[in-house]
């Protein structure tokens, strides 16, 4: 492990038992507490770069302070073109940003972006009709504009403040706001959370001490045959993925531990965005409460599921929830692949401006588009079995484009994710393309044969 993977272990190993101290606090409390703890950490691992936080934070908020119409958009405009400084720091002869910082750089714009969306949902809320008694529209809506303190201590609140998950600004004053938090759940899904945790440790570890990634880099490894060259991409996401699942399932436990995130079942949580329905404590029964508010990812999912599409859901959820609702609906293009490809470009653009970013979620859209070819021409033509047969070969070539795309956001440097490709002959892109041309020549046909449901209703 790395120096900096230490650390963050570290960090979020003491963030899970302080997270119990803070049900036994007051909201004042445990706002200020919050605050101070995670500035901190900002401070003692970042330095002088926190300013690029601070600076980023204090723009947000005269954006929303003088324009809460055009808040969202010129919230997404401000992060984003201040990552590119962030990122081009020395070019203004700057010292580089710590790793930390991009870390915390990171959530924060996600934070901003959804911030000024709230205000703005919550002054468009405030002007319709108040003498009406119905319950307001927007699920989970501001109950009033958040002051510059609360922007900072929820920006700078120290749960997930460099591992995520993504929350909004909604759902930290719920935290603060809960009534008797040290009542609800807390040691029993924190465990369950953490239990795979060793396991995914132990085998990030021993897999890549086997399959170390600096090797693809050399050129022995491309003196190697097809079949090894093929399987390495195969081990490289495995590492990537156990690497992924400890960090995240260590970062769900510290919000578990204290509290944030915590809503009624009845609520319908969803990771990232919090609940999508309205709800009010019943009295007469006990409630069940869930953490799916701080989802950010689903293990068993990500590896079972058999579309691309699907894959993208159950992996960093709440980043996924962030995408689909600021900058999926307003992509420019109508059909889903190229919105589809916009969202993925956008994606790239905040993990880095390394060309791996790019490579690799620009061929999402190219897979989606050969899956629904396929699935369009081929799969609904099949019977029962024939599509349980359709979906175990849609599974495996799906697993193996995600090990594909994630050389390139591994290697980074374009030269040496096109190296790679080209020693496996760009197999997957290939039958991508495949897919699309057979599907399409399958679908232009005068009259393809009939799906499965179509004989079952003629014979009865």
């Amino acid at each position: 492990m790395s120096p900096e993977e230490l650390v963050y272990l570290g960090i979020l190993a003491a963030s899970i038992p302080v997270g119990f101290l803070f049900r036994f606090v007051s909201p004042p409390v445990k706002q200020g507490a919050a605050l101070l703890l995670g500035l901190s950490v900002t401070i003692a691992t970042c330095h002088v770069h926190t300013l690029h936080s601070l600076v980023t934070v204090i723009g947000t908020w005269i954006i929303v302070r003088c324009s809460w119409r055009h808040a969202p958009a010129l919230s997404l405009a401000w992060t984003f073109l201040y990552l590119l400084f962030f990122r081009k720091v020395t070019w203004f002869n700057l010292p580089p940003p710590t790793p930390y910082a991009n870390a915390v750089q990171l959530l924060l714009t996600l934070k901003m972006v959804s911030l000024a969306n709230e205000v703005s949902s919550f002054h468009v809320e405030k002007k319709q009709d108040v003498s009406s008694f119905d319950k307001p529209s927007v699920v989970g809506g501001l109950s009033q504009e958040p002051s510059l303190y609360d922007i900072l201590s929820y920006s700078y609140c120290y749960v997930g403040i460099m591992t995520g998950p993504f929350f909004r600004f909604q759902t930290y004053m719920d935290w603060l706001k809960q009534s008797d938090p040290q009542l609800l759940p807390g040691a029993v899904p924190c465990l369950q959370r953490l239990k795979l945790v060793p396991v995914f440790g132990a085998l990030f570890v021993a897999v890549n001490y086997v399959f170390p990634l600096a090797y693809v880099r050399t050129e022995e490894f491309h003196d190697q045959n097809l079949f090894f060259r093929f399987f390495y991409m195969i081990a490289i996401f495995f590492v990537f993925r156990m690497r992924f699942y400890a960090a995240w399932c260590g970062a769900e436990a510290s919000c578990i531990s204290a509290g944030l995130g915590c809503y009624p079942e009845k609520a319908l949580s969803k990771p990232g965005g919090g609940p999508t329905v309205h709800y009010s404590p019943d009295p007469s029964t006990e409630e069940k409460y869930d953490f799916k508010t701080v989802q950010n990812i689903d293990c068993y999912n990500t590896d079972f599921c058999v579309k691309v599409r699907h894959g993208m859901r159950y992996w960093n959820m709440s980043v996924q929830w962030w995408l689909h609702h600021y900058i999926y609906p307003n992509a420019p293009f109508k059909s889903y692949t190229l919105r589809a490809g916009w969202t993925m470009f956008i994606s790239a653009y905040w993990h880095g401006l390394h060309p791996g970013y790019y490579l690799s979620f620009l061929t999402i859209p190219l897979c989606i588009a050969a899956e629904s070819a396929m699935e369009a021409s081929v799969r609904s033509k099949l019977s029962p079995r024939g599509q349980s047969v359709f979906d175990c070969i849609h599974w495996f070539l799906k697993m193996r484009a995600y090990d594909y795309m994630c050389m390139g956001f591994v290697l980074l440097k374009a030269d040496d994710t096109i190296n790679y490709w080209s020693s496996i002959y760009f197999i997957m892109h290939a039958i991508a393309v495949l897919c699309i041309i057979v599907g399409k020549v399958l679908k232009s046909g005068k009259k393809g044969p009939k799906s499965y449901e179509e004989v079952k209703n003629e014979t009865g």
